[in-house]
């Protein structure tokens, strides 16, 4: 029996193997860059895990994510199959190729680098302003995920899933933590408002009983207690305490 073997000259796909192997490289980085980074603003375990080393692995695996994305698309301009343009892999909604899995990719891609970059800009940026910004590297690598498994090659093989689970569920986990955490953080404030003002109420409540059953003698002492310490309280302790609001001051 005759056996004959065809061999495939890998070179015809070699830009289409460099961009589907740089883009797992860049799901996989990107996802542990998104896990370290909800490490070190998430409680974990009562506390925050913070320190020089996973700021820099943080800092390393982004920029590695950003190369790794411009590899995956630029190196598909040289594919003999899809034979793409520079618009169709940069731009959103402009590529004929599974054009809405295509576009979130794009999106995610110019998202997570632009957001990588803002680092370096963080001073002129603002800090409040630039962590505001910064939460939507979240978004952006959800994206990522969704145009991995939309028109990825490998997205329905065993050990691609497998993968992603590997690397993806124990961000989610983290990022589910980190947004719950924060509700219950907001929560907290809003009841120790509503426990501050209950206080305030009662100590109020408190003064204007004593000031009913001081009468007459107590009631002339406290006025003109009062009239004295308005004549003290002149210029510029009258202007802190008006800042302040403290009621404590008017009492």
């Amino acid at each position: 029996m005759l056996r004959v073997e065809m061999a495939t000259d890998p070179s015809t796909h070699l830009f289409w193997i460099t961009s589907r192997a740089a883009g797992i490289v860049a799901l996989v980085v990107a996802s542990v860059s998104v896990s370290i980074g909800l490490l070190m603003s998430t409680r974990v375990a009562g506390r925050r895990l913070r320190g020089p080393d996973l700021r820099v692995a943080h800092e390393v695996l982004s920029l590695s994510t950003m190369v790794a994305i411009a590899v995956h698309g630029l190196s598909l301009i040289g594919d003999q199959y899809l034979r793409p343009s520079l618009l169709d892999v940069t731009v959103p909604f402009v590529s004929g190729y599974k054009t809405v899995w295509t576009s979130l990719g794009i999106i995610a891609g110019w998202t997570l680098i632009a957001l990588g970059l803002s680092y370096y800009a963080r001073g002129r940026i603002g800090a409040q302003r630039w962590r505001l910004l910064h939460r939507f590297t979240a978004v952006a690598w959800l994206l990522g995920i969704v145009h991995a498994l939309g028109e990825g090659t490998d997205a329905g093989q065993a050990w691609f899933l497998a993968m992603m689970a590997i690397v993806v569920v124990p961000a989610l986990v983290l990022l589910v933590c980190r947004l719950v955490g924060r509700r219950s953080g907001l929560a907290g404030g809003d009841g120790a408002a509503v426990g501050s003002a209950r206080v305030a109420g009662a100590a109020g409540a408190a003064t204007s009983a004593g000031v009913d059953r001081g009468g007459g003698e107590r009631g002339s002492a406290g006025a003109a207690g009062a009239s004295v310490g308005v004549d003290r309280s002149a210029g510029v302790e009258r202007g802190v305490g008006v800042e302040r609001g403290d009621s404590v001051t008017v009492a």
